[in-house]
């Protein structure tokens, strides 16, 4: 019985389109893939098989109904291992998702030089409020035109909201002109450090990276 390329006929195959280069498990090899003669056996219990020729392989994992997968690419012969392919997958990216450490996400506030006083100070109450549920904020001030000819007043005004933002978060590093444009990210401080000037907390207000409470 010749083994497909993909999984054995009667389950559901695991998607292995070659055009999705960003899958971390399309390197791997497996079933006809497989090109050394001979490889090391592995059983679905995890039992040593020993060393067989890889069509005879091919033939035991169709007999499980079940996936040949290189598992020790570089060993002499390589290590093979007989299992269901699709579910390593779903459980690894279940575990890496699980292990994933949570981070707040980059919030952007935009302006420009020539920026009305409300509207500026309008941004800095988004800023707050963004830092103040667990964001980092990337400031982007924009030049145009001629502006670029005028640099430092940009950089006075990023200046100016770090110093008004400075009770919410901190810069990560200085202000940095990059093309036409200053950038800046400030992340938050600690919850407990948190002081805002600009918007007011909602009652009963509770910081998305706040540690969980335990009953």
């Amino acid at each position: 019985m010749a083994l497909p390329s993909s999984a054995p006929s009667g389950r559901p195959p695991y998607n292995r389109d070659p055009r999705r280069n960003n899958d971390p498990f399309a390197a791997i090899r497996r079933n006809l893939r497989i090109k050394s003669p001979q490889i090391r056996v592995i059983s679905p219990e995890g039992t040593q098989l020993g060393i067989m020729d890889t069509p005879k392989a091919m033939a035991l994992a169709v007999q499980f109904n079940l996936d040949l997968v290189e598992v020790a690419p570089t060993a002499v012969p390589p290590v093979c291992r007989i299992m269901d392919f699709g579910k390593y997958v779903y459980e690894e990216q279940k575990k890496h998702a699980h292990s994933k450490p949570a981070a707040g996400k980059i919030k952007e506030i935009e302006f420009t030089v020539r920026i009305e006083s409300n509207d500026f100070m309008t941004k800095l109450r988004h800023a707050e409020e963004f830092l103040d549920h667990g964001n980092k904020v990337k400031l982007r001030l924009k030049f145009r035109g001629r502006e670029m000819a005028h640099t430092e007043i940009g950089f006075e005004l990023v200046k100016k909201a770090i110093k008004e933002l400075d009770g919410m978060g901190h810069p990560d590093s200085p202000p940095k002109l990059s093309g036409k444009q200053i950038n800046l990210m400030i992340s938050p401080h600690p919850i407990n450090k948190r002081k805002p000037k600009h918007h007011t907390r909602a009652e009963g207000h509770v910081p998305d990276d706040a540690p969980a409470s335990h009953a």
